[in-house]
């Protein structure tokens, strides 16, 4: 019975594969130049993703590609320790693909986008003081989303995309029960799933000039079926009292965004954003073992609160051809006291970004783009797994998208 609670505690994956932390804000390049503002203001096909709305206004048909490697720092110091432990250098990918066409002359577009918003790549290394909590975790949350945008008049515009998404989770931890060599044991959790969900907005231009976006992204509830479940024990406990499969669901937050674009001069533009995450519906992480002789099948409460972001970003057309971008921005966590994992060590977090757009010729454009953020320092003991200390975390986002024009 001991040895069956051991193993249940475990193996419950955490949870915070989900925070904030996990939230990938690298929707487009041009945006993220500009702190990921993007839902009042139409600057190419990344509209899809930001306001669906806004891809009818756009003038040319076009395809936008382009990456952003993100580069996630974390310190923990223990409790009643002096030894500062950093996660492994690790490099996630995630990208942005998307493709708009219509009659240059017509009232419609329609545009398809392929993007990353949920993801992450963390590595601890298992030796560090919190491996039985997480030794590393990746996640892949891929949207694909097919939309039309109609322009109701020549200063309103409606859009919408259904979203089907394609969803990855591998997590490595280890377990303290001693194999003959001496070294923990370790458990792995991996699988594939699909969700679906739909992005809509609405785009409009006032008489005075400013623009004003609303877009309303639904959650998408990820299921994994027939997840593989491998662990690395002692002989001494039978391979057929183990698992080897598992079905869990994820939910992937909602967000409702409002965005405005100023226009002081035909060569500025100023866009502000206000995001709201809906991660109250996490109420709970469950796992359904397909064998539960040793590892009971796992409920976790999580009793996440909503997150919020607001942003501010600037693009100034310098020269006919170079475009210069700079933004700022603050996000509130979701991720209540007690439940900070080293997944997503998240807290509330400050945003600085900067960028360029380089016209190479009237067809080919180049943007180039950098986010940082500073998680804020935040001390911890979390209610399950009571691993206790504090984390600080920085993330740095270097950018490069291309896009063509016709």
């Amino acid at each position: 019975m001991i040895r069956k609670i051991l193993l249940g505690a475990c193996l419950a994956m955490p949870a915070t594969i989900l925070a904030q932390g996990f939230q990938v804000n690298l929707q487009g390049q041009k945006q993220i130049g500009m702190a990921g503002t993007g839902v009042g203001t139409v600057m190419d096909g990344a509209s899809i993703f930001f306001n669906p709305g806004a891809v009818s206004m756009l003038k040319e048909n076009q395809v936008n590609l382009g990456v952003s490697p993100l580069f996630f720092k974390s310190a923990f110091l223990q409790s009643g320790s002096s030894t500062v432990e950093n996660n492994k250098d690790e490099i996630a990918p995630p990208f942005e693909a998307y493709a708009v066409w219509g009659p240059k002359s017509g009232r419609y577009k329609l545009g398809i986008g392929a993007y990353t918003p949920f993801g992450g790549l963390v590595n601890w290394g298992d030796e560090w003081s919190g491996k039985y909590s997480l030794i590393s975790l990746s996640l892949k949350a891929i949207y694909i989303q097919p939309t039309v945008s109609v322009k109701i008049t020549d200063n309103i515009g409606l859009g919408a995309g259904f979203v089907y998404n394609h969803g990855e989770v591998n997590l490595q931890k280890a377990v303290a029960i001693t194999q003959g060599n001496g070294q923990d044991s370790r458990a792995t959790l991996k699988g594939t799933g699909e969700g679906y969900g739909w992005n809509a907005g609405i785009y409009f231009k006032t008489l005075s000039g400013v623009s004003i976006g609303v877009t309303h992204r639904s959650k998408v509830v990820t299921k994994l079926n027939d997840g593989d479940a491998i662990f690395d024990f002692p002989a001494s406990i039978p391979a057929a009292s183990l698992p080897t499969k598992f079905t869990s669901q994820l939910p992937l937050p909602a967000t409702t965004s409002l965005g405005f674009g100023f226009y002081p001069s035909a060569k500025t533009t100023i866009a502000f954003d206000a995001s709201w995450v809906h991660w109250s519906v996490y109420k709970e992480l469950a796992f359904d073992y397909n064998v539960n002789t040793t590892v009971p099948d796992t409920k976790s409460p999580r009793n996440y609160g909503d997150g919020a972001s607001l942003k501010l970003g600037i693009n100034q057309q310098q020269t006919e051809k170079l475009a210069l971008r700079a933004g700022i921005g603050y996000a509130f966590t979701p991720v209540k006291d007690g439940y900070v994992t080293p997944e997503a060590p998240d807290a509330n977090r400050f945003i600085l970004s900067a960028g360029l757009g380089y016209d190479i010729s009237k067809k080919f454009v180049i943007d180039l783009s950098f986010l940082y953020e500073a998680v804020k320092e935040r001390e911890q003991t979390n209610l399950e797994s009571n691993l206790s200390g504090t984390f600080k975390t920085h993330v740095y986002i270097p950018g490069i998208g291309v896009s063509y024009k016709f």
